[in-house]
């Protein structure tokens, strides 16, 4: 990002990678959030400033605070825009981060659940 200051202007978004951009939006939010780096009523940019900030579609950034609005992490109010509204129950859980990673990868490769869970189970009967 660009033009933004503060914890949300550390977003970027990788469009080359495995991960859809709404979910690394997503997902950078929450991360800011649960690190305290983004307080509750802590404000964040309009969906637009934040999509050319990032160089991406507004729709977008749209999905990425939609995600987190229906999870209770974010609220939009017309007058004041989009607001941390409560921090995550419990701490991250970084084994669930990195399925899900996982998850989305496998995703944007054409696989299914069936053979991507078959992939992690050669990987953990493997010896070292």
């Amino acid at each position: 990002m660009s033009s933004s200051s503060g914890p949300v202007a550390r977003i970027t978004v990788d469009v080359a990678g495995g991960v859809a951009p709404w979910r690394q939006v997503r997902d950078q939010i929450l991360g800011l959030v649960e690190r305290g780096q983004l307080p509750i009523g802590a404000r964040l940019p309009a969906i637009r400033q934040l999509a050319t900030d990032l160089g991406i579609a507004p729709g977008t950034v749209a999905r990425a605070y939609r995600e987190l609005e229906g999870e209770g992490i974010l609220a939009t109010a017309r007058r004041h825009g989009t607001v941390v509204a409560a921090a995550p129950a419990g701490a991250a859980d970084p084994l669930r981060s990195a399925a899900q990673e996982y998850v989305d990868t496998a995703r944007s490769l054409g696989a299914d659940a069936r053979t991507a869970t078959a992939m992690v189970q050669r990987l953990f009967d493997r010896p070292d």
